[in-house]
């Protein structure tokens, strides 16, 4: 099994890349998606989130409003990291019972776990391969402006939020540039699975 780390900053494309990997026969493991598990109405990280930020934050149906979560988090970076320390030990656990599941019933997998905070969360040695999704900083505030319709205000303070794709750069075993047109991107995601499937024929062998 070969073991994946994708990372990359808000609005990079990664979860494009990630689902091009999993269109190649990949094993995807989106920790966004695990983080809304463990966020779920009544469970023990929803529980906490609740009581430090109050039922404000919450929809009609008790699920957070992840807008307006956003919205006081991204404000005051001591209240994203409390978030943070809130809900990533919970996020962690579910990925590494996900990792022997697979480990268990697909060991020549190719696993890719797309996971934000890699590098900032001290993540990259559980991973065989660290793979980065880069492109510039004005891009990432453009791509945002237009797909959320952010001001650019608040395009750059989610941006201020993030450790700089650049500073990244120095911990990942590959680089896919997305500041092209998608079908440059595929092009690259194709020639990088032949190499995903060469590593992980030599993990085994």
């Amino acid at each position: 099994m070969l073991k994946v780390g994708l990372t990359g900053g808000i609005a990079s494309g990664k979860s494009t890349v990630a689902r091009m990997l999993e269109e190649k026969g990949a094993v995807l493991i989106d920790l966004d998606e695990l983080a809304h598990t463990v966020q779920e109405p009544g469970k023990p990280v929803w529980r906490e989130i609740v009581r430090h930020f109050g039922r404000e934050i919450l929809r009609p149906d008790q699920t957070i409003d992840r807008c307006k979560l956003g919205a006081v988090v991204f404000a005051e970076r001591a209240k994203l990291e409390l978030l943070n320390r809130l809900v990533h030990p919970a996020v962690l656990a579910e990925w590494r019972k996900k990792i022997e599941e697979i480990r268990k019933t697909r060991p020549d997998a190719v696993v890719v776990s797309d996971i934000p905070l890699l590098v900032e969360a001290g993540l990259t040695p559980a991973a065989d391969m660290v793979l980065l999704v880069y492109l510039s900083a004005e891009e990432q505030i453009r791509r945002l402006m237009a797909r959320n319709g952010y001001s650019r205000e608040e395009a750059e303070l989610r941006l201020a939020a993030q450790m700089p794709l650049g500073e990244k750069i120095a911990h990942a075993d590959i680089v896919i540039r997305n500041d092209g047109p998608p079908e440059e991107t595929r092009r690259e995601v194709c020639a990088l699975w032949k190499e995903l499937q060469e590593r992980e024929l030599r993990c085994r062998g």
